[in-house]
């Protein structure tokens, strides 16, 4: 039998529920594995060894009293640093929030407690979830596993990472224009952005409010059905949840979809589209024909505007919601004395020129722009400012409210399409994962690697990627699946059923 840290969350839950390991046994496998390889990997920023020990003891203590536990059952969780916890550290790999101990904890994270889940420790992502390649982390970058030369994705690339180095059966990240399928696709794991609103964004440090949503990542779809049932429903602390029932996925998975009509998108297998990323899609296709699907062209003509709708969206938001981080409530501060001295010397300067001394920040102001200029990192600050501008006087109308505009128009294609189609098929991401620091000098081809993913936020519909070939470098590419919001259990059936005939999800590091 393979050790535990190899085996699937289902099967590991089998396990327990059988008595045949103990949520200690298991815990200890994942918490010795992160010892052993997270040095060189660095998906972890916190390991929460007692304490995850300390609840596994206890799910073990009430399994042997004859007591029940929850659906969990004492599997390990990681968890992105981006979710409050009550108590321990949460700094979205940002030095502004480098001591931040939130007073309560996420509902995602109660959620997962209280069905037994075993949070093992917080993920490492880009700063503020503003990133696709974890690279912009205030603290360390995260390596593929599958090549540490290159980036794992991001912004959730800690919690892909550490799935796919077996440090974890399943983690949480969060998705705001592909920041979970992405690093899934880089990463050879499987990753979910449920519907907008699925999933409580209560305890969510927000990047961009209308467009964030957590979701998991795992080794199959299996295990991510397990996972979303804990974390899914309505949470009336969170005015953007959806009001809806979440079904019991861990249940329906299994069952296949009879006549599945299957919509392929043929401008994303067009150019931009690496060669055997390309192949890999039509092998794809191949699967799911043999497998009585009907697959169909579609078209989504406003996809082509979805990067540039994203990019003015996304960053007026982060704008409006980290101007809250200002050296004064909480977080970075700059160092006053250091400051009042730096003010003192330049006004000594300027005593020749009183229109010199006028133009000299006074003590708040430069405490303001020092404590923001020191604790916020370099992709930060760009997007705050692109968004800064987008809504300035003179540009709102020009940017912000046609981006509302163009990205009501890629729902309504998401709407036509899914009149037609049960599910939309094709590429998650244009590239296998890049080398690390490829990109980082240049932005926007960063930016470019969103163009099939950010879509899907924009709409507020679920999509979910999964494993479907290696390149000949021996790469993950990842298949994306789509499907009309509040349609979870129908993209896990899919994606189940394209695992059951082929097996790439079960490839290992």
């Amino acid at each position: 039998m393979s050790s535990l840290v190899e085996q699937t969350a289902a099967e590991l839950l089998r396990r327990l529920q059988a008595s045949e390991v103990s949520a200690t046994e298991v815990a200890s496998a994942f918490l010795d594995r992160i010892a052993s390889h997270d040095e060189k990997i660095g998906a972890f920023l916190s390991v929460w060894r007692e304490q995850a020990l300390e609840r596994a003891a206890d799910v073990d203590r009430r399994r042997a009293a004859g007591k029940p536990v929850g659906l969990l059952a004492g599997l390990p969780v990681a968890v992105k640093d981006v979710f409050c916890t009550r108590g321990e550290l949460t700094t979205c790999a940002s030095k502004m929030l480098e001591h931040f101990r939130p007073p309560y904890d996420a509902t995602v994270v109660e959620k997962i407690e209280a069905a037994d889940g075993i949070i093992l420790g917080k993920t490492n992502m880009d700063e503020f979830a503003m990133g696709g390649s974890t690279e912009n982390s205030a603290y360390r970058p995260t390596h593929n596993p599958w090549d540490n030369e290159r980036v794992p994705g991001g912004s959730s690339g800690g919690a892909a990472a550490a799935v796919a180095a077996q440090m974890a059966p399943l983690s949480v990240g969060t998705d705001t224009g592909g920041s979970i399928r992405q690093p899934a696709a880089f990463c050879g794991t499987v990753g979910l952005k449920p519907t907008y609103g699925r999933v409580s964004r209560r305890g969510l440090v927000a990047f961009a409010s209308s467009l964030d949503q957590a979701g998991p990542l795992a080794r199959t779809a299996e295990d991510a059905a397990l996972l979303l049932e804990v974390i899914a429903g309505h949470d009336p602390l969170d005015s953007t949840s959806a009001n809806a029932p979440a079904a019991r996925y861990s249940q329906t998975v299994s069952q296949p979809l009879e006549k599945l009509r299957i919509g392929i998108v043929r401008e994303h297998l067009g150019a931009g589209l690496d060669a055997e990323i390309a192949a890999a899609v039509e092998e794809a296709i191949r699967v799911w024909k043999d497998l009585g699907a009907e697959i169909q062209e579609i078209s989504l003509p406003h996809n082509e505007y979805a990067i540039a709708t994203y990019y003015i969206i996304a960053p007026c938001e982060a704008s409006s919601n980290l101007a809250r981080y200002d050296g004064v409530h909480y977080g970075y501060r700059t160092d006053e004395t250091k400051m009042l001295a730096q003010l003192a010397a330049e006004r000594k300067a300027a005593e020749v020129n009183p229109a010199r001394l006028e133009e000299i920040d006074t003590p708040l102001v430069r405490m303001y722009r020092q404590s923001r200029s020191e604790g916020f990192g370099a992709e930060v600050k760009r997007r705050v400012m692109l968004g800064a501008y987008a809504l300035s006087a003179g540009y709102y109308d020009a940017y912000y409210l046609k981006a509302l505009k163009v990205r009501r128009l890629i729902r309504q294609d998401f709407d036509q399409a899914f009149a037609k189609v049960d599910v939309i098929m094709g590429p998650t991401t244009p590239t296998p994962a890049y080398r690390l620091g490829e990109k980082v000098a240049d932005p926007l081809a960063s930016y470019l690697g969103d163009t099939y993913t950010v879509s899907a936020n924009l709409a507020g519909i679920c999509s979910l990627s999964t494993p479907c070939g290696f390149t000949q470098s021996g790469l993950p590419i990842g298949l994306q699946l789509q499907a009309p919001a509040l349609e979870e259990d129908r993209l896990l059936r899919a994606a189940h059923m394209y695992q059951t005939a082929t097996d790439w999800h079960l490839r290992r590091i």
